[in-house]
Parts: structure tokens; C-alpha cells; sequence
């Protein structure tokens, strides 16, 4: 009788962790980020996917379109305003790192 062997492996929740710098933890949902087990990261204000990074790419920062406090988010993944890009190139460069579209 032949026995047959199978490789398990571990299954790699998304890691996360709050980027903001906020004085309370109450916030900290409100600015989250999201590393998948390919390496990409995620960052969100609120629900909002504001800035990426697609493993082995540059990290790709959304231009405020938004309020106040999306802009303190912005600015706490990279101050540097002149990164960011607007709507369109965001949704192109996404598309065009992951084969998805964002809507």
C-alpha cells in the first residue's frame, strides 16, 4: 500500500497596524494599515485606500481630496507632498500593479 504525503502549510493572516499618531487608541481604526502575505501594504483613512505598495514597487500616495483629517493621514505615511498623485494616476498605477480595478 502506497502512502501519499501532503506539504502543509501555514496559512499567513494580513498583518496590521495603526500608522497614525493619534493621543488615544479610540482613533486608531481610523487610520490602519495592511501588509498581505505577498508583501503589499495598504494604508486607509477611515475606509478610504489612500496609499499602496505593491512588493518590489514605489509606495504610491493618493493627492488629499479630502478633508482635514485624511490630509494629517496623508501626511503622517509621507509629508512629501510632491509624491502624490492624483485620482486617475492612482487608480492607473493600481490597476496596473495589480491587474484589478479599484471600483
Amino acid at each position: 500500500m502506497e502512502t501519499q504525503t501532503r506539504e502543509v502549510t501555514n496559512y499567513q493572516f494580513p498583518k496590521y497596524w495603526n500608522y497614525g499618531q493619534y493621543s488615544s487608541n479610540n482613533y486608531g481604526a481610523h487610520s490602519l494599515a495592511f501588509e498581505d502575505s505577498e508583501g503589499n501594504t495598504f494604508w486607509f483613512s477611515y475606509e478610504t485606500l489612500i496609499a499602496f505598495r505593491k512588493a518590489g514597487h514605489s509606495r504610491v500616495i493618493h493627492s488629499n481630496d479630502w478633508a482635514m483629517t485624511t490630509g494629517k493621514h496623508l501626511n503622517w505615511i509621507d509629508e512629501d507632498h510632491s509624491k502624490r498623485v492624483n485620482d486617475e494616476e492612482f487608480n492607473r498605477l493600481f490597476k496596473e500593479q495589480f491587474n484589478k480595478n479599484l471600483k
